[in-house]
């Protein structure tokens, strides 16, 4: 699988236990570049426990993950990062007392290589305000520039939390739920931004939102119990008997 032509991301026998209990069972998947591939299942399916596989926070007991044709396995968090991962969590990791501009400037920064101690300077340097201002335009939130991200709405923090992903220049985009919470309203416009994401960047969506899965996704995998029983476009995912039974009925 790791060796075929277009895949960007290649998880092979992925293992991980707690306690005994198999949280990923023998867990494989490809994504290919420029795809939107989605992963469902129902709650304790492993969903979050792979993304945070693939990025690090947590180790897996087996198997090997392969990113633009690299082992990626022992590498850190950081690491991941800087190869070009980059992740949204589940629960927004802002920093809310700083305006809209400074959140995603700060991440500029960050991938920069910027210090950190000299914020006069960095609040005066205009190629970091400038790159941080085209990517608020890109995720429509530069009319939210100067705005304290505590008064934004939850769905426009979710749209930053994307923004300040975009910071690092990702060559892929782990998305772990983003619609979560959100209004009628806020998952449209963010569906619509996905959409336009599709364009630039590879993502792996983790989701529940199954209109948004079905709407946006390429492909999807479906997770039950930590083991992948079926992938395919969505159309080949909406057929699947074993799906209905396991996932798409319980919704019914």
């Amino acid at each position: 699988m790791s060796d075929m032509p277009g895949n960007i991301l290649v998880v092979e026998h992925l293992e991980k236990r707690y306690d005994g209990l198999l949280a990923t069972d023998d867990l494989s998947l490809a994504v290919r570049e420029g795809e939107l591939h989605a992963i469902i299942g129902p709650n304790g399916a492993g969903k979050t426990t792979l993304i945070k596989q693939l990025t690090g926070e947590v180790r897996p007991d087996g198997g090997t993950i392969t990113f633009a044709g690299r082992n990626i396995r022992r590498l850190s968090e950081a690491e991941r990062s800087h190869v070009g991962l980059a992740r949204s969590f589940q629960i927004t990791s802002l920093f809310k007392d700083f305006t809209v501009l400074e959140n995603v400037r700060l991440a500029v920064q960050a991938h920069t290589g910027h210090s950190f101690h000299f914020w006069r300077y960095v609040n005066s340097d205009k190629r970091l305000t400038d790159a941080a201002l085209e990517i608020l335009r890109y995720m429509e939130l530069d009319a939210s520039a100067d705005t304290i991200v505590a008064r934004l709405s939850h769905g426009e923090q979710r749209q930053l939390e994307i923004a300040v992903a975009l910071a690092t220049k990702p060559k892929m985009l782990l998305l772990d739920e983003p619609m979560a919470g959100m209004s009628g309203e806020d998952s449209e416009r963010l569906i619509n931004r996905l959409a336009a994401l599709k364009a630039r960047y590879s993502i792996l969506l983790v989701e529940h939102d199954m209109d948004a899965v079905f709407s946006l996704a390429d492909r999807i995998t479906v997770l039950v119990y930590g083991r992948a029983i079926a992938t395919g476009t969505p159309e080949e995912i909406r057929e699947n008997k074993q799906v209905r039974e396991a996932y798409l009925g319980e919704e019914a």
